[in-house]
């Protein structure tokens, strides 16, 4: 066997990834909510460097999954977006972080 190629033994058993938090934009735009309790859309536009039609696409695939509460609402009257990950959201995050860790400190060295 070459030294480059794992046997299958060797290797850990990959828990399942949730992929709908998996794709970079969305685990970015999913760690920034984690750690506010809510955000506004250009503040999380500029946090992430997503275009306006990028991050609003990741965000309604998002809330599809029940992951992310959209508000919209009117102050002076001009549109104001607010974001909130949903207690779902927050639960799928933890456990998102779970599994990359445990596939991390499975991985031989």
């Amino acid at each position: 066997m070459k030294s480059n190629e794992a046997r299958d033994d060797e290797l850990p058993s990959i828990p399942k990834i949730d992929k709908t938090i998996h794709e970079p934009a969305r685990l970015m735009i999913m760690a920034h909510l984690f750690v506010v309790e809510s955000a506004d859309f250009l503040f999380l536009q500029r946090q992430t460097e997503l275009t306006w039609g990028n991050l609003s696409s990741h965000l309604s695939k998002l809330e599809n999954a029940g992951y992310v509460a959209i508000e919209k609402e009117f102050v002076d009257k001009k549109p104001h977006t607010v974001l909130r990950l949903t207690n779902k959201g927050r639960t799928a995050f933890q456990e998102y972080r779970h599994s990359i860790q445990q596939v991390l400190e499975d991985l031989p060295e």
